[in-house]
């Protein structure tokens, strides 16, 4: 599995699960697990591990966009005192118990290529950075080895986030939709946004995506390991599944603090124009940061945190037992 990053809750799932898989066990032990499967069925279940785990989690996901736009708009800003409990009674006596999963249809079209492009590029800057570096033979420098992850999913994350942005855009656009619905599913969000705003309309945010994308990589992977770390030599004996969820949702709350409001600004330049409205920010990245605050307080850059946090502990939980248990079914499979 790549190391495959985002900006969203949990985004350091697949890339927690990538390095628990390639660093915790012994490489002897490891070799015959991955060819039992191979490449693509191991891409497919990471793939369908991340899909299954986001519509579990889609009703948390959306009342966080919904949090981050309040203030955005007069209209939305109608919470002094923002309640997951009120909004989710809202969402049900309004909209209906499925309004929860708005947007999640275009969240899993988004998940399939999305994995595909960061595993190829991720093998390909991988095999670069290798051949850079000279470790293109069996025995290299661990230290060297770490960098080669380290910069190479960091690589693999921008790239497959500016490949796949428009659809990360039209699942903001779609989840932010409350009664008044501007676009009526993903094909029609993708014509509407290229007619009233232009083809750049699409990629309207990319700048705070990617720059979350480094900081991301580096908490999660930090503090993953630190704890796994910590915790394999006070008690070496405990569950390796305890210990990666444990330590995995760990570091996912830690990166979602970190990157938070990164992903609210994202969020907020992406329904920029969505549905007719008028520009609320005009400055930029650094401009948005500002207006937020002088507007709303340091605390506005942090609207919607609590539903975040209650996604990343089942949204590991989730990714990690899906994703072992089609491994397991798999190499007992066709793909064996």
């Amino acid at each position: 599995m790549a190391a495959r990053v985002g900006v969203d809750g949990g985004s350091a799932t697949r890339k927690l699960l990538h390095h628990h898989h390639h660093h915790s066990r012994p490489q002897q032990q490891q070799q015959p697990q991955l060819s039992q499967i191979g490449a693509v069925p191991q891409l497919l279940a990471g793939g369908v591990a991340g899909a299954f785990s986001k519509t579990c989690t889609a009703p948390l996901a959306r009342l966080t966009i919904l949090f981050q736009v309040q203030g955005m708009h007069s209209d939305v800003a109608t919470m002094s005192k923002p309640s997951i409990w009120r909004e989710a009674l809202r969402i049900v006596n309004e909209e209906g118990f499925r309004a929860f999963w708005k947007g999640n249809l275009v969240t899993i079209a988004h998940r399939l290529p999305y994995s595909s492009v960061n595993f190829y590029a991720y093998e390909k800057y991988k095999s670069i950075l290798k051949s850079m570096l000279g470790l293109d033979g069996n025995g290299g420098n661990p230290h060297a080895e770490i960098i080669v992850h380290f910069v190479g999913g960091g690589l693999a994350g921008i790239t497959s986030a500016s490949a796949t942005y428009p659809l990360d855009l039209v699942r903001t656009r779609l989840a932010a939709q409350t009664n008044a619905i501007y676009y009526q599913g993903i094909r029609h969000a993708l014509h509407t946004i290229c007619r009233d705003e232009g083809f750049l309309g699409l990629y309207k945010g990319l700048g705070a995506t990617l720059l979350g994308v480094g900081p991301s990589i580096a908490i999660s992977f930090s503090v993953y390991e630190s704890l796994r770390t910590s915790w394999h030599s006070r008690r070496p004996d405990d569950s390796a599944v305890l210990v990666s969820l444990s330590c995995g949702s760990l570091s996912g709350i830690a990166s979602s603090t970190a990157t938070f409001p990164l992903d609210l600004v994202r969020r907020r330049m992406q329904l920029e124009g969505a549905g007719g409205r008028a520009r609320v920010y005009n400055a930029g990245l650094f401009g948005t940061f500002r207006h937020i605050i002088r507007t709303e307080g340091f605390r506005g850059l942090y609207r919607g945190i609590m539903p975040e946090y209650y996604k990343v502990v089942p949204s590991v939980g989730i990714v990690f037992m899906t994703y072992e248990t089609l491994k397991k079914l798999m190499s007992h499979g066709p793909f064996s």
